[in-house]
């Protein structure tokens, strides 16, 4: 199997010194900024899937308290899923949610 150009480059430049300092500026974003951009990324991907507007999945999972007492409390587990098995259990959720209310 191929690999692609893109992961390619990407480790290439990991493992050349000269981006060293790209690297640090990285590790150094706070973790709340790094939950809030996973928080965007599951909105922004079951919007995608679900072939709904941002504002409005985000409208949803606000309404029903999602965000809040689900994707955040949950973290560390759901970031380490794809972003397609992401996709389908939020918007199961979401559904299963908004059923109860």
């Amino acid at each position: 199997m191929a690999i692609p150009k893109t992961l390619f480059t990407f480790v290439a430049l990991i493992h050349n010194n000269t981006h060293t300092d790209m690297l640090e500026e990285i590790r150094k974003i706070p973790k709340e900024q790094v939950v809030m951009a996973f928080v965007a990324t599951c909105i922004e991907t079951t919007a995608r899937q679900s072939g709904c507007d941002y504002a409005e999945i985000f409208h949803r999972m606000e309404r029903v308290g999602m965000i809040d007492n689900y994707i955040l409390p949950n973290y560390e587990t759901l970031h380490s899923e794809s972003r397609e098995v992401l996709a389908e259990r939020l918007m199961e959720c979401l559904k299963n949610w908004e059923e109860k209310q």
